[in-house]
């Protein structure tokens, strides 16, 4: 654990409030992708496979906890809940998610460290990760309307992934022989897709965003 990989941790958690707080309060998923949605609660699934059986720390299983309950409540809102689910924008979130999880799922068959079910889940699910933002973004260049609260979720997201980048520098640096090419590459193509959407957030956003940015970080 360092500063990075905390913050990182804390930036991650802080996009699941972000959209929890504009579904659950403002009833509204307008803007947001369900594609995207179902497509993190598969990374969440087939990457924590090991959560009652490896354990590592409170820490690790807490954290991994919450991103799994927080990614299937996400996508029960949005499925069934009567009044969040007529918000949601259908007929423009159509990014077909089989053009995604199949060359992800081949390319962990392929490349991936150690050829056992959870390594492959594992490969997999940063491979996916890595891409499935895709349909958010798609969904926002269509509606050309970002409200306050999806805006700061994507943010949080792009800042989480950042982060997560300065860790593996600083542990490149400061432990011995770490190198991990997967998490790293499939790290760097996932930042490299928020770069539109982060110059459009701090051309047009940034200013009106801040005040709500201050609140979840407090």
């Amino acid at each position: 654990m360092n500063i990075f990989r905390l913050a990182g941790d804390m930036t991650h958690l802080a996009s699941v409030l972000v959209l929890l707080l504009k579904i659950h309060t403002i009833k509204s998923c307008s803007g947001v992708s369900l594609k995207t949605q179902e497509l993190y609660a598969l990374v969440f699934a087939t990457r924590y496979l090991d959560i009652f059986t490896d354990f590592v720390s409170l820490y690790n299983t807490v954290m991994k906890l919450i991103f799994l309950g927080s990614s299937f409540s996400i996508v029960w809102y949005m499925r069934h809940h009567s009044i969040v689910r007529r918000s949601h924008n259908k007929d423009q979130d159509t990014f077909h998610r089989f053009f995604l999880v199949l060359p992800c799922l081949l390319l962990a068959l392929l490349i991936n460290e150690n050829f056992t079910f959870k390594e492959v889940m594992w490969t997999f699910s940063l491979y996916l990760e890595a891409v499935a933002i895709l349909p958010q973004l798609v969904l926002l260049q269509r509606t050309r309307n970002i409200d306050n609260l999806t805006g700061q979720y994507v943010f949080f997201l792009g800042a989480y992934r950042g982060l997560y980048i300065l860790n593996w520098v600083y542990r490149y640096f400061t432990e011995l022989h770490y190198v991990h090419w997967i998490p790293w590459i499939s790290g760097l193509v996932q930042t490299l897709l928020y770069a539109d959407f982060f110059y459009y957030y701090f051309d047009r956003y940034a200013v009106l965003s801040f005040p709500i940015f201050v609140l979840v970080l407090v």
